[in-house]
């Protein structure tokens, strides 16, 4: 796969390939097209550099494996270079967590992230609702075969042909929440996860869908079969 256009430094997402389910390579190759900087967490590495894919960054703890085994960085320095190597041994944060605060940290406005769903469901699970924790520093867009998943910030507005699949899921509980344009319209209402969303709702018409919210943090997936 050929390396991302030549696109202007910090003013495109940047591309944060995690270690999850493969996408699509068509659509992998859209989002780095347009993608001045591209991160890899991890073991990641290997299936990304099999691809023929030009990294920039990886980054992640490289704790040793299963099976005594770590990753060999000379073996990676050999296959693509130059290549800065990041590393974060913290713990307490997931390998995506410390994807993103490197971005942040190095002033990037926004980030699309690929191969974070799918495989281990307590991946998929605590990389969708963790990317709320960062909403208001970078805006993040988490992309998958089936889905685009992004974090409400402030008033959510955006125009849909009808019919198009919209879920609003909360991470916790979300009060105040309103929307206008969707085939089932709530207003002032209270969401809980595992309780009460708005998941498998649509566009009523063709126009715009407007979405806000008190407090709390809500996901809004844009998804398709």
């Amino acid at each position: 796969m050929s390396s991302h256009h030549i696109v202007r430094e910090k003013q495109e997402p940047a591309l944060l390939i995690a270690n999850g389910e493969a996408c699509n390579p068509e659509l992998l190759g859209q989002l780095l097209e347009w993608s001045p900087t591209v991160v890899v967490l991890d073991s990641a590495i290997w299936r990304v550099l099999d691809l023929g894919i030009k990294v920039d960054v990886l980054l992640g703890d490289f704790d040793e494996r299963s099976d005594g085994s770590g990753l060999d960085l000379d073996s990676i320095r050999e296959r693509q270079y130059p290549l800065e190597i990041v590393h974060t041994p913290d713990q307490e944060k997931t390998d995506l967590d410390k994807g993103i605060e490197y971005l942040i940290e190095r002033g990037y406005p926004a980030v699309n992230i690929v191969w974070a769903t799918g495989r281990r469901a307590d991946h998929t699970l605590v990389n969708m609702t963790s990317i709320v924790r960062y909403k208001e520093q970078i805006r993040i867009t988490m992309i998958d075969d089936h889905s685009k998943i992004f974090p409400l910030v402030g008033r959510f507005e955006k125009w849909y042909e009808a019919g198009t699949p919209v879920s609003l899921i909360p991470v916790g509980t979300v009060t105040g929440y309103t929307s206008e344009g969707l085939k089932y319209n709530l207003q002032d209402a209270t969401l809980t996860l595992g309780y009460r969303t708005s998941s498998s709702n649509e566009a009523a018409q063709d126009g715009f869908v407007r979405i806000e919210a008190k407090t709390g943090d809500l996901l809004i997936m844009e998804c398709w079969d």
